[in-house]
């Protein structure tokens, strides 16, 4: 049974990420702040470690024994300037380089395909932060999948697209639910090694 540990688990897409990954028949571990934020229904089923993702040492204890690894970790709507994101995003590629894991998917934003000028002001400081992830990520030497998606929708699990170095283009948002079931089934698909994945829904015909 291969073993992932998701960073951002309790989160709106880590927690489709997650259900995913059960269902998938994956071991799951979470690294959280606070045990309080993890749901009813994940008890019992998950492996939950306490930790904090800008602590070095939190996030080795969290990644050692893993096979794979998935980081949602997001703002919680919080748009100030952060380096939170980077900063541990930093830690989990040191972590994942030190214990030899290769597979990290990440979920980042459709504005980094964007001209700078072009991205919503409101978004700017988060989208610089999402910039310094990718950043990290790139130089890792790992087999990274950075998955750029536009509004991520309270919407039911349907159809979606996907396309390298741009977005698809063809909608403006995608279902939290395949977001997350995404996270989890790039890590299995070779073809989205080292890629720039973007991703939204399919608009019914």
């Amino acid at each position: 049974m291969k073993k992932i540990v998701i960073f951002g688990g309790t989160g709106t897409t880590g927690q489709c990420a997650v259900k995913y990954a059960l269902e998938k028949g994956l071991k799951v571990r979470l690294m959280v702040r606070n045990e309080g934020t993890v749901p009813e229904s994940f008890k019992g089923e998950v492996e939950v470690v306490k930790g904090d993702v800008v602590n070095p040492i939190d996030v080795s204890n969290a990644i050692n024994g893993q096979d794979l690894v998935c980081v949602a970790l997001g703002t919680r709507n919080d748009l100030k300037p952060t380096t939170e994101l980077s900063t541990g995003m930093q830690n989990i590629v040191d972590a994942m380089k030190t214990t030899g894991i290769k597979q990290v998917s990440i979920c980042l934003s459709t504005f980094l395909f964007f001209e700078k000028d072009k991205v919503p002001k409101i978004f700017t400081d988060l989208n610089a932060e999402h910039g310094r992830m990718l950043d990290v990520v790139k130089a890792s030497g790992l087999e990274y999948r950075a998955i750029f998606p536009p509004h991520i929708a309270d919407e039911p699990a349907g159809e979606y697209i996907t396309a390298y170095d741009k977005s698809p283009g063809v909608s403006r948002s995608i279902s939290k639910h395949d977001l997350g079931k995404f996270l989890i089934e790039s890590l299995f698909d070779e073809r989205h090694a080292g890629k720039l994945i973007g991703i939204c829904t399919k608009p019914a015909c």
